[in-house]
Parts: structure tokens; C-alpha cells; sequence
């Protein structure tokens, strides 16, 4: 069973990668894994048939920046060859390019794993130097933890997305949140199966890291596998029984189970910890008026439009409380400000036209805004129930043509 969620505000909380960082990368290195990229092939195969003393090697991607000149970007090939020659052997490391400005490379028979940070700091310097321009690079070892030899190379392309997120200039080793911003890419990309393999995996590197707990569970949870995700939120909560997102996410699973007590309950939680998160706020206000709980669910609805005053989610449910309240003309005004900001809610294009006919009031306009939400969702009982009746209102007031001129 694929979770149906009322409304894209209403989701799964997780703590994404992208938020690292105020601009997150424009490439993804570690998308070549996706499309058999033959530079990363042809690399991949080099470093497979290399003889590699003590099976010990450090392999790396860099990137120049876009902000080298055209002149400099045209010579970034022949910079890095020369650098490469300066710091590191030929005959005990390899290299290939991946485009202009990128390069993958891997080196072995070092003394120690701190000369082997010397060294790369030193060529990463010497690079920047000969291009004038910063350089960005991830790096990944080889023995690391239980992966394979075979996994080296991806590891490394994802260590330098992970290093993106810093800034340019920067060096990132691969370690488990490599592998949480690996997941979150899949995830956006909605590849739900490669991105739990990487959670995952990141979870064998830190067992008791949170984010990666929380963002597995989100990511069994859009799946349809609502006890794995279960699983993986009460897991977390034994580890931080205050971490908002996870309280929250069990509470909507709880919503999706339509055990609404539980749901409201674990809200509750989260909102006392902490009462200026967006969602908790929402899903809180909704599920209070699903209950019939309108003065309840207002300030929760109100807060959430503090935080949010874009959320046209925030003044449907408003013009939803105040209609059930028999008070239509302020639905009208909330139903009017959410359809502003989202002209295709089928909900408040209905509630609107609702509102209206309550009120006796632009009868032709709120004729156009039921059927318009009809034609949104024609299956829905409760739209064609509104439109009948002001159709029959209107018949008894006149032409349906007579009514929409004198709007």
C-alpha cells in the first residue's frame, strides 16, 4: 500500500542534505554511477588490473572551479599532468579525466595514511596553483570498513559531492554522511531503491546516527513499507526521545493508519518541544478539524501561516473551519487568499463557491468556481453536491445566463 498524505505540505520530515548549505552542488558526481559513464568505466577498469602493493590505496575525484578562466580552463589537462608528475609516481598511481575540469585518480604505495594526506594536500595546492582557481575533491581509502575493493571508486565520487556542499576549495573524506547526501540525491531522483542501499550502508559506517535512521524510515515510508519505517522511526526516537522529526513522523504514520488518537498524541509531542516548526503545526491544526476540534486546531493553523505565510494550505483549512462554523463570509476571504496562491485547489475552489452561495452572493462566479473544481476532481460527491445546489438556486433565481451578466 502506497501512504496516500493530504496535501505535498503535508509529508515525511527529513533532514536533507540540500539544507548543508544555502546553494547545494549544480552537479552530482556521484549521477555518473546512474549512466555507465566510459570515463569512469575505463578508470574503473585501469584500477582493477593495477598491481597494488598491500592491496592499500587512496583514490580521489577533483574538480576545478567555474570560476577559472576560458584560457585556464583549456589548460586545467595539462596542469593537472604536470602536478600529478610533481607530487605523485606514475608507476604507483593513475589517473583519467571525466571533462574538462574534473579528474579521477588513485595512488598506493605510501608510507602511512598521514603521508598520504600530505601528499594529496600538496598535489590538491599544486593544482590550485597552476590553474589559479580553487579545487574541490573527495577522497576515498581502500580498506575502509567492510567495502569492497570494487566500491572505492563510487565512494569517492560520492565523498566529492559530499565536499561540495562546503564550498569550493574544500576536501571531503568518504564516511556515512557521504552516503546520507548519496541517499538524499537518490531520493529526490525517486530512485526509493538505490537510495535505502545507501542509507543503509551509511547506517554500517554510523549505527546510531539519527539522520540516517530518520531518512531510511522516510524512505520505506513513501515506498509503501509502513512497518520497516515504523521500525526505523522508534529506533531513532530510543536514541533521542526529543528529535522532532522522527515524533512527527511517527505521528503521521499514525495518520496514515487512520489512528487518529495516536497521530494527535504524537503531535502534541512534538509541538511542546518545539512550536515554530511548520509542519508540526499543519498536520497538528488539520487533524484537530478532522476531528471537529475547530477551536483547538485554529492557533495550530494560525501558527503554521506565521511560519508560512505562502502555504496556501494554511487558509484552506481556515476557510474549511470557518464554513463548518456557518461563518461563510470569512471562509470566502481564506478560501479567496488560498485559491491566489494555488489556483488549481480543487478544495478551495469548492469551499469557495460554497461560501458564496451561502451568502447569496455572486451566484455566476461561484457557479464557474464549482465547476471548475469539478473538472479538477470530478469523482468527488461532496463538489457535485455543492454544484447541484447552486445550480438549483440559481434556476429558481433565473437563466443561469441572466445570473453570471449580473455577477
Amino acid at each position: 500500500m502506497t501512504p496516500r498524505i493530504a496535501s505535498k505540505e503535508i509529508h515525511f520530515l527529513k533532514t536533507d542534505s540540500d539544507e548543508l548549505t544555502i546553494q547545494p552542488p549544480e552537479t552530482y558526481f556521484s549521477d555518473l554511477l546512474l549512466t555507465d559513464s566510459p570515463a569512469i568505466k575505463a578508470f574503473e577498469k585501469r584500477l582493477e588490473t593495477a598491481i597494488i602493493p598491500n592491496e592499500k590505496f587512496l583514490c580521489a575525484v577533483a574538480h576545478i572551479s567555474a570560476r577559472a578562466s576560458e584560457t585556464l580552463r583549456e589548460e586545467t589537462k595539462e596542469s593537472f599532468e604536470a602536478a600529478f608528475s610533481l607530487f605523485l609516481d606514475h608507476d604507483r598511481g593513475i589517473w583519467e579525466p571525466l571533462d574538462e575540469t574534473s579528474f579521477i585518480f588513485a595512488f598506493w604505495d605510501y608510507e602511512n595514511e598521514e603521508k598520504a594526506s600530505g601528499t594529496l594536500l600538496s598535489f590538491k595546492e599544486g593544482i590550485s596553483k597552476g590553474v589559479r582557481a580553487d579545487v574541490l575533491v573527495g577522497t576515498a581509502s581502500f580498506p575502509y570498513h567492510d567495502f569492497p575493493r570494487t566500491k572505492t571508486v563510487a565512494n569517492a565520487l560520492k565523498a566529492i559531492d559530499h565536499a561540495a556542499f562546503f564550498g569550493p576549495g574544500t576536501l571531503t573524506p568518504f564516511d556515512g554522511t557521504s552516503l546520507n547526501i548519496s541517499g538524499d540525491r537518490l531520493y529526490h531522483l525517486n530512485r526509493y531503491d538505490l537510495a535505502v542501499n545507501e542509507y543503509e550502508e551509511g547506517l554500517r559506517i554510523k549505527p546510531r546516527d539519527i539522520n540516517l535512521m530518520n531518512s531510511l524510515g522516510v524512505c520505506f515510508a513513501v515506498s509503501g513499507d509502513l512497518d520497516r519505517a515504523r521500525n526505523q522511526f522508534e529506533a531513532a526516537m530510543k536514541i533521542n526521545p526529543d528529535e522532532i522529526m522522527v515524533i512527527y513522523n511517527i505521528g503521521l504514520l499514525h495518520q496514515i493508519d487512520n489512528d487518529m488518537a495516536k497521530a494527535v498524541s504524537y503531535l502534541r509531542k512534538a509541538h511542546a518541544i518545539n512550536d515554530t516548526v511548520f509542519e508540526v503545526e499543519l498536520l497538528l491544526g488539520h487533524l484537530l478539524y478532522k476531528k471537529d476540534l475547530f477551536q483547538q486546531a485554529l492557533p495550530h493553523i494560525e501558527a503554521a501561516g506565521r511560519i508560512n505565510p505562502k502555504s496556501s494550505l494554511v487558509y484552506r483549512i481556515k476557510g474549511e473551519i470557518f464554513l463548518a462554523q456557518n461563518e461563510p463570509e470569512r471562509a470566502g476571504r481564506e478560501f479567496n487568499a488560498a485559491i491566489k496562491l494555488n489556483p488549481s485547489d480543487a478544495v478551495s475552489l469548492s469551499g469557495y463557491a460554497k461560501s458564496l452561495e451561502l451568502q447569496d452572493r455572486n451566484l455566476g462566479i461561484a457557479l464557474t468556481f464549482a465547476k471548475n473544481s469539478i473538472a479538477l476532481e470530478p469523482d468527488n460527491p461532496l463538489f457535485r453536491e455543492r454544484l447541484q445546489t447552486l445550480q438549483e438556486k440559481i434556476e429558481g433565481a433565473g437563466s443561469e445566463e441572466d445570473i453570471i451578466k449580473t455577477a
